[in-house]
């Protein structure tokens, strides 16, 4: 069902449309209800006069305003069902101020009973036929699980079928724990390889769009087979044409596939020379990450922090991550083991969601899983867009973890040192390169001020102290500052031609 978000006329609808343009891009299920100004002062300057509906469409799969209270529910039911039927996306109702006075005879409203979950639609048996024949000749096969296959439920089915093909998988960011990361036949490690050289690709809930490099070459072969799952037709065929197409639901449609296969008993050889590469290269990977992680240098570099979180934090945590390098290196660094635990900045890559999206995801668990954590891991420059959430996260007195890896900057940094020098030049805001911040900024200090715990720390004696200790008190929100190298970067990828943003 919908999440429901009330907001004001004028500026506070603007703030929304990032929201909604968020949800809708992601394909979430939202409804935004907006006040606006009185009808009979239209186009006379009214207070926070603003056209509301008419910018809604842009972000929205609706956009409507009642013509009059009798049919408020109607429209009610409509953006419900418009925001989960197909692919989910947000809804915006407009109820202009005039209307909260007014009153009608309950006889003329016109009530409607709320719709039906979303109807469960199967692909056509030619279809599901088809895919099948081509993922059993195919030689060097790839399974892509995107969010669809999350927000379908879809994980018992998606791991029956990785079972009982032997098919190796990999997971789009927000589809990271459908199945578990550390499942054998995950080839996440590999993911440039994997994409490259698959002459077979079974799109599960995930589109070809920036994240998946559109599909095309040179990360793609350009003899590459698509077999497309989607729940949105016209999502079929975007960028690259399928060679098998399965409209439907993502798990109605995989559960299709595993009777299919069930008749087949087919198998991918774990022995082929296809899985000989992709272990080949996940171990080198694994070993260039384990590298970098046990490094004893100071400062630490990106790779030590993540290590010594992924060993500490909760397993079944909720993880919620954004920033630059911070995001990009904890996608293959922090796994998942469960379904819908991961959320980031998504499809739209949006900075600044982070906090609020562990708030939301704290109040969540505190009411139907007490005692699951939310940790909620910031760059520097991320946290900056939204770090005075803080005092919501402590005046609610969440159960969420924040650690900020803070190089001092966007991408890099600059030492205080080079800070200093800098300096020495002139005006900061004409010398120092934008990107970077102020150096060893105290962002700590902001959760102490509202009764929350912070820490300071420069070394991974310090981080797992600080970890163990957030971990241990379930009732205290934290904030851990992790000062790190402001030169660290990602390691080395096999095509540095790719900007940052699509790794």
């Amino acid at each position: 069902r919908p999440g429901v978000c009330l907001v004001v006329s004028g500026p506070g609808f603007l703030h929304a449309l990032g929201g909604m343009a968020n949800a809708t891009i992601n394909c979430w299920p939202l409804i935004v209800i907006g006040g606006s100004s009185d009808r009979n002062q239209e186009t006379m300057g009214a207070f926070q006069e603003f056209p509301q509906v008419e910018a809604g469409r842009l972000y929205n799969k609706l956009s409507v305003r009642p013509s009059s209270l009798e049919v408020i529910p109607a429209v009610i039911e409509k953006a419900v069902r418009t925001s989960i039927y197909g692919r989910p996306g947000s809804c915006y109702i407009d109820i202009p101020g005039d209307f909260v006075n007014l009153q009608v005879n309950k006889s003329s409203v016109k009530y409607v009973e709320c719709c039906l979950p979303p109807p469960i639609s199967m692909a056509e048996h030619s279809a599901v036929s088809k895919a099948a024949s081509i993922i059993a000749l195919s030689k060097q096969p790839l399974l892509i699980i995107g969010k669809g296959a999350a927000y379908s439920h879809a994980e018992n089915n998606i791991r029956k079928l990785v079972d009982l093909c032997g098919l190796p998988f990999l997971p789009t960011p927000m589809a990271k724990g459908v199945v578990p990361d550390n499942h054998p036949n995950c080839v996440a490690a590999a993911r440039s390889m994997a994409l490259q050289h698959a002459d077979v690709i079974i799109l599960l809930g995930a589109r070809l769009n920036w994240i998946l490099h559109f599909g095309l070459p040179p990360r793609f072969r350009k003899d590459v087979k698509v077999i497309q799952i989607d729940i949105c037709a016209e999502e079929l065929g975007n960028n690259v044409r399928p060679t098998a197409i399965l409209l439907g639901d993502i798990n109605a449609v995989t559960k299709q596939l595993l009777e299919e296969f069930s008749k087949r008993s087919f198998k991918y050889t774990s022995d082929s020379e296809w899985w000989k590469r992709l272990r080949g290269k996940i171990k080198n990977n694994e070993e260039r990450s384990k590298v970098l992680a046990l490094q004893k240098s100071l400062p630490m570099n990106y790779y030590t922090v993540f290590h010594h979180i992924r060993e500490l934090i909760p397993k079944d945590c909720i993880l919620v991550s954004e920033g630059a390098n911070t995001m990009d290196i904890g996608r293959t660094m922090l796994p998942n083991y469960h379904p819908r635990q991961r959320l980031d900045a998504g499809t739209f890559g949006t900075m600044g969601v982070g906090l609020g999206f562990a708030i939301a995801a704290a109040m969540v668990a505190k009411d139907q899983t007490p005692g699951k954590r939310v940790v909620c891991v910031e760059g520097d420059s991320a946290f900056g867009f939204s770090g005075m959430e803080v005092e919501t996260i402590c005046r609610y007195n969440l159960p969420i973890l924040i650690i900020v890896v803070n190089n001092n900057g966007i991408y890099t940094g600059l030492d205080a040192n080079a800070w200093k020098e800098m300096l020495r030049f002139g005006n900061p805001a004409t010398c120092v390169p934008p990107v970077s911040l102020l150096p060893n900024s105290h962002y700590e200090e902001i959760m102490s001020a509202f009764g929350g715990k912070g820490y300071f720390v420069k070394t991974p004696e310090e981080l797992q102290n600080a970890l163990k200790a957030s971990v241990t008190d379930k009732q205290t929100p934290a904030l851990i500052n992790v000062m790190i190298d402001p030169q660290s970067e990602r390691k080395k990828q096999d095509f540095p031609w790719l900007t940052r943003s699509n790794l």
